[in-house]
């Protein structure tokens, strides 16, 4: 099962990859926040939410519409995320293998928050994560590069904040 995480183009081009290879027989989409989507929904202006579009694009790719499963919940963060398809996952019985696809920048940080969820209900799932391949971000010569460095940067400060603050919270 594989878990799509947040930005749409690197992220479900590896999705699609992994289920192409067959290593992955099932895609879930946490759906996202869009900060004031629903109002512009309530005023009738229609947009394709980030999530529709994710959807969209792994369909393209050839992910069956059948194996794409979109848990609501208007996520705003990886631990929101995270929480989400804990309760997903408690109320599934039978899957025990979690692929989450992430940018490679932030895949150790959404490892370590999913593990930390799962750990909490004892729930035997087994979590792994797939860095994107379609980023930009470089991790051998990240250092080099002024946007790079923030990336990194704020990737650690989000950790720090994990594990000062919002651990608790799963």
């Amino acid at each position: 099962m594989v878990i799509l995480m947040g930005s749409i183009p690197d992220r479900v081009l590896q999705a699609a990859d992994l289920y192409k290879k067959g290593i992955a027989g099932k895609v879930i989409i946490v759906e996202e926040s869009m900060g004031a989507y629903q109002a512009l929904e309530k005023q009738g202006a229609h947009i394709i939410s980030n999530t529709t579009q994710a959807q969209n694009a792994c369909v393209s790719l050839g992910i069956p519409a059948d194996s794409i499963t979109i848990l609501p919940g208007d996520a705003r963060s990886t631990q929101q995320e995270a929480v989400i398809v804990k309760e997903y996952l408690s109320k599934t019985p039978g899957i025990d293998t979690l692929l989450i696809v992430s940018s490679s920048d932030h895949t150790r940080r959404a490892s370590i928050i999913f593990r930390k969820a799962f750990e909490k209900i004892k729930l035997p799932v087994v979590i792994c994560s797939s860095p994107s391949k379609y980023t930009n971000f470089r991790a051998d010569t990240w250092w080099k590069h002024k946007e790079e460095i923030q990336v990194v940067l704020a990737e650690y400060v989000k950790l720090l904040n994990f594990w000062i603050f919002d651990k608790r919270k799963l």
